[in-house]
Order: C-alpha cells, then structure tokens, then sequence
C-alpha cells in the first residue's frame, strides 16, 4: 500500500519521456519531457520514495547470465530483491564493462556514491575538480579505446564538465557522463544547485537523457553506451534526479534499447562498386597523398597494409598522429597550420587526395578553394554530416574507415597493384622537399629550445610513451617532434584547444594503462588551470610525468603578437611584474605541497640529466624546463592562408 501512496503522490512518466534530447549531430530524433507532475508543486506536497515492484519488473529481474562477464558484475542483490536506483545504475555500469570511474561527490550525486562504495569491481579516481574529472575520463578512453565515465553532482558540478564535453564531441571521443539533478518535484523551481543541464549541453552531446522513470536506468545505460561507442564516437550524458536515485525497484536486465532510427542511420558496409571507383582513382594518379585522421585510429593496421600495397604517403591531423608511425620513411608527418612543409606541398601539388577519417578542418585546409586544389578528392568517414560539408570529394563512402581499407586491399591484392603501382618518381620529390625543409630550430647559448627537450624525451622514451599536452605552443612542438609509433600515444585536445587538458587527460591514460609511460608535456598557462590534480595523481600514485616548458607566458597568443601585433604585449605575461627575473609562480612548490618530487633545469647541458631522473624516479615527478618566450612555432601558415603563405624563418627576436 505505501508503493500505491507514492505512486499517486508522483506519478511515474512514461519511459519513452526518458531521453531529453539529441542534436543535428545524432540521427536520433528530439523528444522532450511531458511532465505529468507539476514543475511548481504546493507547498504541502512531499517527496516520498516508493518501491516499483510490480510483477512486470519482477519477472524480468533476473540479470542475463550469458551477456555478462562474471568478472565485472558481482551480484549483491537477489534477483527480485528491490534496491535504490543508485544501485542499479552502479550495477548498469558494471555490465557495461565498467572499472574505472572519475567521480566528484556532492548533494544530488551522494546516492551514486554511496553505490560505488558498494561495489566490488569500479574503482573511483576522485579528481580535485569536476573539469579534471571529464578530461581524465577522457584521457582514459583516448589512450585505450573504451568509453571514459565522469559523474558530477547538479548546478556547478554539473556545468563544469561543460567544456570536456564539447572537447569529446568535436574529438570524436566515446564518453559517459552521469550527474545528478534535484528532485524531480523541484525541477523547474530554481531550486538550490539547479541547472537544466541537458538543455545546456544540447548542442555539445551526441546525445542527453534526463531519466524520469527509475524502471528507465538499466535501458538509457545501455543505450548511452551504444551511443557512445557506435558509429562516431562522442559523449553522452545521463541526467538523474535525487528521488529517482533514492527510489526502490527491481531492474530488467533484459530491457531492449528503443533506437530504432539511430540503428537504421548507422553506416552499411561499403559497396564494392564504390571501392572499384577508389581503386581505379588511384591507378590513374601520379601524385596521390594520403590525408589522415583520428578516424583512423582503429584502423592502424589496414592503413600499414594499404601504404605497403600502393606506396603512397602520409600525412596526418594533428588527431591522426600515430595511426601510420611517424618515423616511417612514407611518413610526411603532421600538415596543415603548424605542418611540416613537404606534408603542405605533397597536398598542393598531389593529384589524388585521399581523405580517409578526416573533417577538413580550418586548421588543415586553410583557405578552403585553394586546398587540394589540383587534386580529385576521394573522401571516406562514418558521419554522413562530414561528406561534402567543407570540401565537395570526387568520390565517397560513408562507412567505416576500417572496413572500407579491408575492402580496398582485398581489391588491390587481388589486381597484384603493388607491382603496377609506381610513385617513385614522387617520393623523389618529396624526399627533395624533406631534405630542402626540414624542421628545425636555433640554440641561443645555454638556453633550452623547448623542441630540443622534446626530441631529447622520444629518445630517452624510445617514442613508446604516452603523451598528453595542453593547447598552445607547446602543444604543436610535442606534435611535431615526437615521433608517434602507433594509435592512441598522442591525447591532445585538437577541435576545442581546452587549455587544462594535460595533467587530468595523463592521469586517465595512467588508470587505463599501469605499467605504461605517461608523459604531460604542458605549458605554463595549461598547466596552472588543473594543478588541482597534482593532488589526485599523488593519493594515487600515479606515474604520471610532468614536463612543464615554462616560458612564462601565454607562448602561442604572444607569438601571435609579434607577427600581427607589432608586438604589443595584452595580458600574455603569466610572471609577476613586479619581479620579472623571478619565475612566478614558483610550479615546484605546488609540486611540494602535493608531496611530488620536482625540479628545475634552465641549461641546455643539464637537460638530458633531468629528464633521464624524471623518467628514473618511481611515481609522479614535475620537471620545470625554463625555456625562452621568444621562440615561435614553424612552419606556420597564417589563419585563411594558403601553401604560398607558409612562414619558414623567425621568432620574437625579429620585428616584423
């Protein structure tokens, strides 16, 4: 009787009110939440928990013992036992293939943190700052393939994740994030810590659910999952009022997923007629170049086995790095704004441009009529969004890179096209370019060039290391320098260029991948916008290495300055002014204050020294590289550009 007297003090809405919205981004179509309970309720109505134990529920409690791995889901309920909806989305989690999560507790969220504490196989990693929490979650699915889960409490707690997730729609990242919200008798009140986190993050998910029905959690779990993972990859986020967390029921573990206009979009397998057209492209060229992206990153080895049939080289986004390794001889590194110069011209002079898990993005193709200009465009991505959208191909196909580079070698073995294909003649021409530009850089006596410090950390690493970075200068001169062997090494945030990103992204890479080197290679600015998260990694021990280029200002706005600016310094100075032959703040005490070993190099002689003891020293270690503030970084092709206007030589030093 009591479950009868809630249930007419709150009615349960349908569960199909359950998903909140979508965006022109996800297929999916936008449903809105009718309410069927006033948003401004009496002041004499109460809250009160009731149980959803109705024989529906109960005969479909028993969880599936042939989808779920015994490992990663310990049953700490009798299959008909209620339990609070906490619980079962903890234990949704748990079928999931959950381990790691990296949740920040507060008023709205304590219900899913009082479960985790129930559970035997998901470790939390409680991050200092909710912002730090989305980037580690992201770093952790970057570096390992699997989707990232953060949870935030409401209002602040929630908004601050707000940045990690454009940062994963725009990266294609796969990402969970559960927060929080108030009772759902005071949505819509101004309640304390309230905020409509989903109509917020609208147009920066793939998708958003706010649950309003407890029976729903175990469906939208697996349905944000399957978002997630699926198709293009990019956050989700599950939105769960107080009372619905505190609410009794027996979950249905058997539940379908209601996506069936999401499921009828997902990309087909390529046809074959379309891979006909690609092959025959590529007989026909005489100067192909392939232009690759984070699109590829699973799909490492068919790309490998594509270069070796056809010969053609590669250059990659700044997303890209590692898919094909960087030290290839077939190799052209990173193109675009801060590209190498014979990536920029193999793509200005090629005849074929094969665009494989790419989106054109401004800070690749510059001026958008000029790029590629002589070429035919054969481009192949699993957003249908992304085909034709900047740049209008010549040929396409909406599919998965992985299973379309199967089809297309399986094409050319069968032609033997390794043995009719011929681009010697343009490799000899690149080669003249590598040769002619290289990239380089100048020593000023004792000084530290941040790019030395760089190519010294790839050869005391071997290239093998895991590296994260903030945005900035610092950022490009870690693309450019190391030399990247294989897919997901490199965490960086390309589209959003979210300054605070390093530290928090290294130490999801660190919880997904133990045992591993992970290196931040973080600026100045970047890093002080999360070095809340020193304390995180030392609580954790996790190896994580920091190597701070520390220049004292904001490196890439200044270097911006001196080319358009006539140099005039606005706010880009981090030091303090009154005392500028003092580094300020002093980064090693912060390192102090966590408990983590540090130091300082300023001398180019002692820089191999530091950086082997950083590598050497057990657990986490902040190593501060004080380097000059004049150095720019080259290549650089001015923002709307062309090839024609690539910048090779200069620096702060310069007037211009």
């Amino acid at each position: 009787m009591a479950a009868a007297a809630s249930s007419a003090a709150i009615p349960n809405p349908s569960s199909a009110f359950s998903t909140a919205s979508s965006t022109t981004r996800s297929p999916l179509s936008i449903l809105r939440p009718s309410f069927s309970f006033p948003l401004r309720p009496s002041p004499r109505q109460s809250l009160q928990i009731s149980c959803s134990t109705n024989s529906k529920s109960t005969a479909a409690a028993s969880p599936s013992v042939t989808t779920i791995d015994p490992s990663l889901s310990i049953p700490r309920f009798s299959p008909d036992e209620p339990r609070k909806g906490a619980d079962i989305l903890v234990e949704a989690l748990e079928r999931e293939g959950v381990t790691d999560v990296f949740a920040y507790p507060g008023g709205a969220s304590m219900e899913i943190h009082q479960a985790l504490t129930r559970s035997r196989t998901i470790r939390n990693v409680l991050p200092r700052h909710e912002q730090g929490g989305v980037f580690a979650a992201e770093g952790y699915a970057r570096s390992s393939g699997k989707p990232g889960v953060c949870i935030a409490t409401s209002g602040p707690g929630a908004t601050n994740l707000v940045s990690g997730l454009a940062d994963a729609l725009l990266d294609s990242v796969p990402l969970v994030a559960i927060t929080g919200q108030v009772p759902r008798r005071m949505i819509g009140t101004d309640a304390f810590q309230e905020t409509p986190i989903v109509e917020v993050t609208r147009s920066i998910t793939k998708h958003n659910y706010l649950v309003l029905d407890v029976d729903d959690i175990p469906r939208v779990v697996k349905e944000a999952f399957h978002l997630a993972t699926s198709g293009r990859p990019g956050p989700v986020l599950i939105d769960i009022p107080k009372d619905i967390q505190q609410q009794l029921a027996v979950p249905d573990w058997e539940c379908e997923m209601k996506l069936p206009g999401y499921l009828a979009r997902l990309p087909k397998p390529p046809c074959q007629s379309n891979l006909e057209v690609i092959t025959r492209f590529i007989s026909e060229s005489k100067k192909p170049v392939l232009y690759v992206g984070g699109g590829c990153l699973n799909s490492s080895q068919e790309l490998s086995k594509f270069v070796e049939l056809t010969g053609i080289p590669v250059a990659s986004t700044l997303m890209g790095l590692g898919a094909f390794p960087v030290s290839d001889e077939l190799s052209l590194s990173m193109l675009g704004m801060h590209g190498t110069v014979y990536a920029n011209y193999a793509v200005e002079h090629s005849d074929l441009l094969l665009a494989f898990g790419v989106r054109f993005d401004d800070r690749v193709t510059g001026k958008l009529e000029a790029f590629a200009s002589r070429a035919k465009i054969v481009h192949i991505d699993i957003d249908p969004a992304e085909i034709g959208k900047n740049k209008q191909p010549h040929a396409s196909v909406c599919g998965d890179v992985k299973l379309a580079l199967q089809g297309i070698n399986e094409l050319l073995e069968s032609k033997d096209s390794k043995s009719k294909l011929d681009f010697k003649a343009w490799r000899v021409e690149l080669n003249e370019q590598k040769m002619k530009y290289p990239l380089t850089y100048k020593t000023f006596g004792e000084a530290i060039p941040p790019q030395h410090a760089i190519q010294v950390l790839d050869e005391l690493t071997n290239g093998e290391a895991i590296i994260s970075t903030g945005v900035g200068q610092h950022q490009m001169w870690a693309a450019q320098h190391y030399k990247y062997k294989k897919p997901r090494q490199w965490l960086t945030s390309a589209g959003l260029g979210a300054m605070g990103f390093g530290l928090p992204a290294a130490m999801g890479a660190a919880v997904a991948n133990p045992g591993a080197v992970v290196v931040d290679i973080d600026g100045d600015g970047s890093f002080i916008m999360n070095v809340q998260e020193l304390a995180t990694i030392r609580v954790e021990n996790l190896p994580v290495k920091i190597m701070l280029l520390n220049n004292q200002h904001l490196g890439m706005v200044v270097q911006w300055e001196d080319r358009f600016y006539k140099a005039n310094r606005a706010h880009t100075y981090l030091g303090d002014p009154s005392r500028e032959s003092e580094i300020f703040p002093n980064m090693l005490k912060f390192a102090e204050a966590c408990g983590i070993p540090a130091s300082r190099v300023t001398r180019i002689a002692d820089l191999r020294a530091a950086i082997q003891k950083m590598l050497d020293t057990p657990g986490p270690y902040l190593l501060d590289v004080i380097v000059p503030h004049q150095e720019h970084v080259l290549p650089m092709i001015p923002s709307g550009g062309s090839f024609k206007d690539v910048i090779t030589e200069g620096d702060g030093r310069t007037k211009y």
